[in-house]
């Protein structure tokens, strides 16, 4: 059994996999990390092995607590992959988009794949069929676009995320969400317009924390899953021998 651990800002999100399915799933708050996996540890013995990324916001005594009681591997840009790596900065590539890109790789193996991440940011990742990992894109993400029209102008409030009932927006409200919304739809079907256009037979994967909200407003063919990112750090794992 393997234990994932993806950590960010605020919150970290533990899985447990055993025999590459998703057994456990649960976010956390990251002052809370050391007691859930010391409880996750009594409830599956089994576990031998973890992986973690973006361990710098961890206590390094939480870390040192991990490395003890299993074998683990620090997901870094020296860590070894299952993809052939053609981006240009490897080290600046961010742990998140090596974690899909390795999670496609398994999944779909010689495809041509685009990797759609809607969170924060909505990052594109594209990997050919001859396993080779090109780039891709980083744009706003959602909430980002409705937080830079509140932050950025004076007289434009801060709004909830919601679907627009139509394109043309008849108050500020509705203009703003038709604009972020179906900015972001627009946005994304476009891109997958024009991988279209250069490469065939592509297959296009939709994950993230606004991959639910987005995915039947979109025109395009998409598999949605919002495991991906933990998915792909569990084959990062079993790809190294530890």
């Amino acid at each position: 059994m393997n234990l994932v651990i993806d950590v960010g800002n605020t919150f970290v999100k533990l899985a447990v996999f055993n025999k590459g399915k998703i057994t456990f799933n649960k976010s956390i708050e990251i002052r809370n990390v050391r007691e859930s996996i010391s409880l996750l540890k009594k409830q599956y013995k089994e576990i031998n092995k973890a992986i973690i990324s973006s361990v710098g916001e961890l206590k390094s005594d939480d870390l040192k607590y991990i490395n003890k009681h299993f074998k683990l591997l620090v997901l870094n840009a020296k860590t070894k992959l299952p993809f052939i790596n053609k981006y240009e900065t490897p080290n600046t590539l961010g742990i998140d988009r090596i974690a899909l890109v390795s999670a496609s790789v398994n999944q779909f193996p010689k495809n041509n794949v685009l990797i759609i991440d809607a969170g924060t940011c909505i990052t594109y990742d594209f990997i050919t069929t001859a396993n080779e990992y090109l780039g891709g894109a980083i744009s706003p993400g959602i909430r980002m676009r409705y937080k830079s029209l509140n932050n950025l102008t004076a007289n434009l409030p801060l709004l909830k995320t919601e679907m627009p009932n139509t394109i043309i927006g008849n108050s500020t409200n509705e203009s703003i969400h038709s604009g972020v919304v179906n900015g972001v739809l627009n946005e994304i079907d476009g891109v997958i317009a024009d991988y279209k256009l250069k490469f065939s037979e592509l297959t296009v994967i939709l994950t993230g924390g606004d991959a639910n909200f987005l995915s039947k407003q979109l025109k395009s063919s998409i598999f949605a899953n919002s495991n991906f990112l933990l998915e792909g750090l569990n084959y990062i794992l079993q790809f190294n021998i530890i």
